[in-house]
């Protein structure tokens, strides 16, 4: 059965965006989605491919929460394949070792402009690193991401294109869920 991954930003962080697990789970089932199942409290659904593009089931999930919740919530959808492919694609495999260290953020479609990111004197950030690659782009903070200055200054990089991070934990939690 092929999957999909919703991932939704900034949902129960720091007391903003509530939005409970079980309340993710009711509204995706209220959407017709079937096989769901939530990864922790911060936005991360797998369920059964409802049959629609990605961008499609982004829409339908943002809408969705607007209306219930009267939530303005950006979501990013993969396929279980995209998830498989970003996994495969990690440009930094030294760091999966801890995987605290090393992040992806999932962007709704490749940046039309990288001049920000290409900019960046990397080396000026060291020993974290980063790279884009298509949809994804990975980070790599071996002291931590919160002391990362070069995360700080990715972050703030404007894309132009939704966005949503999470840790490799979490990542590969994703995708064993979406192979369950």
């Amino acid at each position: 059965m092929s999957r999909q991954i919703a991932l939704l930003r900034g949902i129960n962080v720091g007391g903003h965006n509530s939005f409970p697990k079980a309340r993710q789970l009711e509204l995706a089932e209220k959407l017709g989605f079937q096989d769901v199942s939530v990864l922790l409290q911060t936005g991360n659904l797998v369920f059964a491919d409802p049959g629609t593009p990605p961008e499609e089931t982004a829409r339908v999930l943002h809408d969705a929460i607007g209306a219930e919740l009267g939530l303005t919530v950006p979501v990013v959808v993969r396929t279980r394949d995209e998830l498989a492919a970003a996994v495969a694609a990690n440009p930094f495999p030294q760091a999966v070792p801890e995987p605290k260290s090393l992040h992806v953020t999932f962007l709704s479609a490749v940046p039309a402009d990288t001049s920000r990111l290409e900019a960046l004197d990397e080396a000026a950030f060291a020993p974290d690193r980063f790279r884009l690659v298509g949809r994804e782009l990975y980070l790599w903070c071996p002291g931590g991401i919160g002391r990362s200055k070069l995360a700080d200054t990715v972050s703030r990089a404007p894309l132009g294109v939704t966005a949503t991070a999470r840790n490799w934990n979490t990542v590969t939690k994703l995708l064993a869920l979406a192979d369950a």
